[in-house]
């Protein structure tokens, strides 16, 4: 129903991004809103698909056409749902997730949350061979590495923050308890933890 939506970035929280346009405000979840930091108060294009069930009538954005293609290619997976769809993106590293379908490698994609053995199987044969036309060579420009400079303040509130992110994307408190000592050490932005613990919780 609606491709896009372009306008003012007006809220950004651990679970969604507000967009406003024309004065109303689109309140579209994504798989890291703190990824769209850089364009807080400014204009940006955000893909989005607009999902619709008997209970629930929601926006889901991203940065790329490509990263809402694979996302609706997730969802046609059975046993997975929007929410687990945004944290198998969150990780900005889609090519991996190619490569481990491609692989038939199981024991990566069910470290993703809600993604057990039954549903990483399911994505292997639902998935396997049909990705690659979305984004030639797995991806490797879907996410620009260009990310915010490190942040000279204190970095509690970033952190604080990016607890929030994971704990929406589905991780549980013990999961995110064993990565936490080592992001407490550096000064980095939302956006940065959230990418290190991903890479953390996905190793």
């Amino acid at each position: 129903m609606y491709e896009f939506i372009k306008g003012r970035v007006d809220y950004i929280g651990p679970e969604f991004i507000v967009i406003e346009n024309n004065g109303i405000g689109y309140q579209i979840s994504t798989p890291n809103p703190f990824s769209f930091t850089k364009e807080y108060g400014q204009e940006v294009k955000v893909f989005t698909y607009h999902h619709v069930r008997q209970d629930v009538i929601a926006l889901y954005g991203f940065h790329s056409r490509e990263e809402k293609t694979l996302f609706i290619k997730l969802l046609d997976v059975t046993g997975i749902g929007p929410k687990g769809a945004l944290a198998i993106l969150a990780s900005g590293e889609p090519e991996q997730v190619v490569q481990a379908i491609e692989n038939e490698d199981e024991a990566f994609l069910v470290k993703f949350p809600g993604v057990g053995k039954k549903t990483a199987r399911q994505m292997i044969l639902d998935l396997k061979g049909k990705l690659e036309a979305i984004v030639p060579d797995y991806f490797p420009d879907l996410f620009s590495q260009d990310k915010l400079q490190h942040l000279a303040s204190k970095n509690a509130p970033e952190f604080e923050e990016a607890i929030l992110a994971l704990k929406a994307l589905g991780y549980s408190e013990k999961e995110i308890k064993k990565i936490s000592p080592e992001l407490k050490n550096e000064k980095l932005t939302t956006d940065q933890y959230i990418k290190k613990a991903l890479q953390s919780l996905l190793k």
